[in-house]
């Protein structure tokens, strides 16, 4: 602790003492709390009390006071209790203050401990306390363990989480000291403390309390989960008989609890033997458990790599079963008999929860969204999907959703009333069904799946959110079959959905929702973005002809002027793509006024990018044009110099700060492109250039960027009061100045009025301000005079200018002074009687 701080600790403990001075805010008592959780890391806690004696007799005056507030009395347990943490603290404090604080006749006795601030911070404090031995003694002498079983069942869920964390730690705390002296647990060998942890247990799990057997089973599941000593196997002996027995009452009301507690211990390498108890009892709790529950179970068993064959077996018949309902319910051709031959469990449980109408939404969500974790996951799992009956049943729950599946038995009727139009299983069925595309199933696309999804994409009936989650998943399927080589003939095939798909995406585009619209002009960029680059696109005349022969361009242009701002944004990243296409297809119909036709494109966005009056139209152009500088768009390497300056130009004018980043990162491209930053910076032969040649390059690159005014629009940027902007236009000027302002490869320019020293952001303001109202104009290529503004004085301004000190001073918190501790005690003393009854807790 410093020596300023140290002069004004014992006046702020003066005032915390005194119930006379309330302090206005209880943030400044969290924000103590934190300055001294960091000072007991790097110092001693016992030179602190030492040292600052009037610590000891601030917890010693709040003791004595008849009504102290709870928010001070809860800050004095936390505090004694950091400084208990240390052993030799722990002694100084001496027993007779800790017990009354943490004993019987402290807090639990007053009436203060109604206040659930205060038992959250008397059990805090008892949990940063207990770091040795002799805390874990006096926890068990002062009775504070029974008090801490009582506050697993606070009626505050934080102070009953607290508890619960309080007692694992206390267990595992005390049993971790006994280990390193290697004495051999038994039944008999617990410790004292341990033993009353576990004898609690024990009568908590056979009670007949369904709050206090989850308490505990939520315990224990926190104990396998923190600690893989092999005294949990012995823990586990003891009490899995109690716990499996918790498995045959009807109903389980502890089912998930029990779940998570399985989980826990499965995960723990001292249960990973096959041959461990841990598995039969995993077993059992699949066969008693409800399917919601025994999902859950079965989906995280199956993702452990020590996971029995005959656990998992057990566990994919779980998970199976609902959608094997589903699948039997609906008239099938012979090759789809089911998913599974024989049910393992019961299947008139899971029936009666898919006849019933929010069960049914429940449990096929719930295993929808196992599946398709588990298709994710299964190229590194030892799990056998059955994938084309699996992906049959999908379809089938996606056709009894739009009401064209044809039941087969009246669980198939009931099915189909509870999913007609249910929009959280349209959702569901989607995602996995869209996960099937990584499974590679190509030629399963051409049938079921491509009907079901143009049906969902024709349907009027198919709500905004809907239609967006069916352009995702037939953009997956279409992807995936892109990107296989050895899909080149499903992809053939594929051409016939097309034709059907542009008719779809011309009727989205002129729909009266905005919602629709804008989905359809996403879906239509990722498409083209995607397959401009494959090879099987290029190749695919047929493909080809179908974009461009369709009206989905000249739609997507008119939405250019759509009066939602979402859908001309959406519009102009779709015609950034589509733009590309004319130049990578040379054989397409109408293409001979192609370059007309892109001119006008560029003049559309550009005119957006100025006169637009929402931000996100103008973004998305300044996204466009970063990939059309950085993938080499044929319109803008005609003259890239004239690009890159009227863009910059319009974005300095621009009052959003991400349109602003927008143009820096154009700049930091064009910059890349100009310097050779990109070609030069893998290239083993860069090193070898002369002196000349670099000096030159760097002479032509300094020439382009002033004809681009590259420098006036970074300086701006460098000056903006939004700080990404002014990070970013920094980081560039620092690897510009690093690349540029080299006294072997550059001559010095004219020094001017120019100084060698340092400059900060007020200079600059006041040199860009003096530019400004000279209103020079931009000389053109070839001229010679030299004003203000030349080359090498926008070179001298760039050394000149303090960038590492303004890169400090950006990335410095805004609040870095008042985090000071100095700050945090002056604020304290500060606002001493200013309480007022509206305090906000901005902590």
């Amino acid at each position: 602790m410093d020596e300023e701080c140290s002069q004004l600790l014992p006046s702020v403990c003066v005032v915390l003492a005194d119930s006379r001075q309330p302090v206005a805010d209880d943030t400044f008592l969290e924000k103590f709390l934190d300055w001294f959780h960091t000072l007991t890391k790097t110092e001693s806690s016992l030179l602190l009390l030492q040292k600052n004696p009037c610590l000891t007799e601030l917890i010693t005056c709040v003791l004595k006071l008849k009504d102290p507030s709870s928010s001070t009395l809860s800050f004095i347990l936390r505090l004694t209790g950091m400084f208990a943490a240390s052993e030799s603290c722990f002694q100084y404090l001496q027993r007779e203050l800790l017990n009354s604080l943490f004993g019987e006749a402290g807090p639990l006795s007053s009436a203060l401990w109604e206040e659930a601030s205060v038992r959250s911070g008397w059990v805090q404090g008892v949990h940063s306390m207990v770091q040795h031995q002799s805390a874990i003694h006096f926890l068990c002498n002062c009775g504070a363990i029974d008090v801490i079983f009582t506050l697993q069942g606070d009626l505050s869920l934080f102070v009953a989480s607290a508890a619960n964390q309080l007692l694992v730690h206390v267990l595992t705390f005390s049993l971790q000291s006994f280990q390193i002296k290697q004495i051999n647990i038994k039944d008999c060998d617990w410790p004292i403390c341990a033993q009353k942890l576990i004898v609690h247990l024990e009568e908590s799990l056979k009670s007949n309390s369904i709050s206090r057997i989850k308490q505990s089973v939520k315990l224990l599941t926190s104990v396998f989960g923190c600690c893989h000593d092999l005294w949990t196997e012995v823990l586990w002996s003891q009490l899995s008989e109690t716990i499996v027995y918790l498995l045959e009452k009807e109903p389980v009301h502890t089912g998930h609890s029990l779940v998570d507690l399985f989980l826990s211990m499965a995960r723990s390498p001292v249960f990973s033997c096959p041959e461990c108890s841990l598995w039969a009892s995993v077993l059992r709790a699949l066969e008693h458990l409800n399917p919601a529950q025994a999902g859950c179970l079965a989906v995280g068993v199956l993702k452990l790599q020590e996971c029995p064959q005959a656990v998992r077996i057990q566990a994919l018949s779980v998970l199976l079963q609902p959608m094997d309902c589903v699948l039997k319910a609906a008239s099938q051709p012979l090759e789809y008999p089911g998913l599974l031959d024989k049910s393992v469990n019961d299947s008139s449980t899971v029936e009666a929860l898919l006849s019933c109408k929010s069960s049914c939404a429940s449990l096929l969500c719930q295993t929808l969204a196992h599946l398709e974790e588990l298709l994710y996951l299964v190229t590194c799992l030892p799990v056998d999907l059955p994938c084309i009956s699996l992906l049959k049943s999908v379809v089938t729950i996606l056709q009894f959703c739009i009401g064209r599946a044809t039941p087969a038995s009246s669980l198939g009727h009931k099915i189909s009333r509870n999913l007609i139009g249910c929009f959280r299983i349209q959702m569901s069925t989607l995602d996995l069904l869209g996960a099937f595309s990584d499974r590679k199933n190509h030629s399963l696309f051409m049938g079921s799946v491509s009907d079901i999804l143009l049906a969902y994409l024709k349907s009027p009936d198919t709500s905004p959110t809907v239609l967006k989650k069916s352009f995702q998943t037939t953009l997956n399927w279409l992807v995936s079959l892109s990107e296989t080589a050895s899909s080149k003939d499903h992809w053939q095939q594929t051409q016939q959905f097309f034709p059907d798909l542009f008719l779809v995406l011309q009727k989205r585009l002129c729909s009266p929702c905005w919602e629709v619209r804008d989905s359809t002009l996403e879906f239509l960029t990722f498409l083209v973005k995607h397959l401009r680059d494959c090879s099987i696109f290029t190749e695919e005349e047929q493909f080809r002809q179908v974009l461009f022969s369709s009206e989905v361009p000249k739609l997507t242009e008119a939405l250019l002027e759509d009066p939602e701002s979402y859908v001309r944004a959406s519009a102009v990243m779709a015609m950034g793509q589509l733009s590309f296409l004319p130049h990578l297809i040379s054989n397409m119909p109408g293409t001979e006024n192609g370059n007309d036709k892109e001119k006008s494109i560029v003049a559309q966005l550009q005119d957006i990018l100025a006169t637009d009056s929402e931000c996100f139209p103008r973004r998305a152009v300044i996204s466009v044009f970063i990939d059309w500088l950085r993938d080499g768009h044929p319109e803008v390497l005609k003259d890239s110099e004239q690009f890159v300056s009227s863009v910059l130009q319009a974005v300095n004018c621009d009052l959003d700060w991400e349109v602003k980043a927008g143009g820096l990162e154009l700049a930091e491209v064009f910059c890349a492109q100009t310097l050779g930053w990109l070609s030069l910076a893998g290239c083993p032969y860069a090193s070898v250039l002369s002196a000349a040649t670099r000096s030159a390059h760097l002479s032509k690159s300094l020439q382009t960027f002033y004809r681009v005014k590259l420098f006036e629009f970074l300086f701006g940027a460098l000056c903006d009061c939004d700080r990404p902007v002014a990070q970013k236009a920094c980081n560039i000027l620092i690897a510009l100045r690093a690349e540029l302002c080299d006294e072997n490869s550059m001559k010095e320019g004219p020094r001017t009025d120019l100084s060698r020293e340092s400059h900060g952001i007020a200079w600059l303001e006041k040199t860009l301000r003096r530019w400004i109202s000279c209103a020079e104009p931009c000389p053109r290529r070839g001229a010679d005079k030299a004003g203000p503004r030349d080359p090498n004085n926008l070179l001298m301004i760039l050394g000149t200018i303090d960038l590492e000190g303004l890169h400090r001073s950006l990335n410095r918190s805004s609040d870095h002074i008042e985090k000071s501790p100095q700050s945090l005690l002056q604020d304290i003393l500060a606002t001493v009687g200013t309480f007022e009854e509206n305090e906000a807790d901005c902590y």
